[in-house]
Formats: C-alpha cells, sequence, structure tokens
C-alpha cells in the first residue's frame, strides 16, 4: 500500500500544480503577443454570437470597442508602442521558465515559489495606483487584481506541500549523529 502523503506522492503533486501554474503564465504570455488580432476577435464576437453578453454588459462591450480602437490606431500609427506588451509576453515566459527549479528541486528552490507569491501580490497595487493614472475603469482593475488573487492560491498550496516535503525529508536526530560507536554504553 503507498503513502498517500509520503514524500514521493507528495513530489508528484507539487509537480502536477507547478505543471498546471506554469501552463497558465505561458498561456497569458503567448496570448499577449497578438493582441490587436484578438481584441478584432472579441469585439466581433460580442457583435455577433456573443451579443447576449453585450446586452447584459454594455460597459464591457464599449471598454472592449474602445481597447480595441487604441490598439488598431497604435498599430497603425505607432507599432513600437506594442512592443511595450511584446515584453510582457516575454517576462510571462522567463517567469515561468524560473519555475522548472522548483519542478527539478523543490525544497532548495522554494525561494521562486515565494517571489511568485509576492508578484501575485504586487499586482493589487500596480493595479489600484496605474489603472486609474491610465484611465482604466475600477472594474477592469478588479479584473487585473483577480490574476494575482488567483494566481497565489496554487502557489500558496504548492508552499505548504513543499514545506511538508522538507520536514518529511528531514533527517531524524538519530541520522544526524550518527550511530552510537562501539562500547560507548
Amino acid at each position: 500500500m503507498s503513502d498517500s502523503n509520503g514524500p514521493r506522492a507528495l513530489l508528484t503533486r507539487i509537480r502536477v500544480w507547478l505543471i498546471v501554474f506554469v501552463a497558465c503564465l505561458v498561456l497569458s504570455g503567448i496570448t499577449a503577443f497578438p493582441l490587436v488580432t484578438e481584441l478584432r476577435l472579441l469585439d466581433s464576437s460580442l457583435d455577433g454570437w456573443a451579443a447576449p453578453v453585450a446586452d447584459l454588459l454594455p460597459g464591457l462591450a464599449e471598454w472592449i470597442d474602445r481597447v480595441r480602437g487604441g490598439l488598431e490606431t497604435a498599430d497603425e500609427q505607432a507599432p513600437y508602442l506594442l512592443y511595450g506588451t511584446d515584453w510582457l509576453a516575454f517576462a510571462h515566459l522567463v517567469i515561468a521558465v524560473a519555475f522548472y527549479g522548483v519542478h527539478r528541486d523543490p525544497v532548495r528552490n522554494v525561494w521562486v515559489v515565494e517571489f511568485g507569491m509576492i508578484a501575485c501580490v504586487g499586482i493589487i497595487p500596480l493595479a489600484l495606483i496605474c489603472g486609474p493614472l491610465r484611465g482604466i475603469p475600477f472594474w477592469w482593475s478588479v479584473i487585473d487584481m483577480s490574476f494575482g488573487v488567483v494566481g497565489i492560491l496554487p502557489l500558496l498550496h504548492v508552499r505548504r506541500l513543499i514545506k511538508r516535503l522538507e520536514a518529511a525529508a528531514a533527517p531524524t536526530p538519530a541520522s544526524v549523529t550518527g550511530p552510537e560507536p562501539a562500547g560507548a554504553r
């Protein structure tokens, strides 16, 4: 019978959660490259098959239309501005790569998970400060902040699992001091 909380099981659970988290990071990174195309598709879908959503949330439809127009204008008149979103995408991919170290050796690289947690917390003040400065509707800033809240949840779980793995692998007092020398009694 296998131990569902033993070191092997903990390592497997850590790795599964890391794969899910990294997949989400990569997905969010990759989708930051084709923003103009994505906004065109989203805006046209709100006019077409997603019209009930636009009717239910007219502010969302107006915001998507406004952002699409801004991105199209930037793409036509100042495409170099979109280079910033390319760097955003690249940053997501680089952060995802950093989690490979945690996959290889979770206990030694728990700091990467903690770094990710700090980044998730940092999303909140960034959205609250920069959102109003850039004219972002508050409800959109709340959506942005939700990425930090949702992102930190699996990282908190992974950190707890890593701490359990560390405790399970910790040497016992007898193994630290070694065997008792012969004739010591």
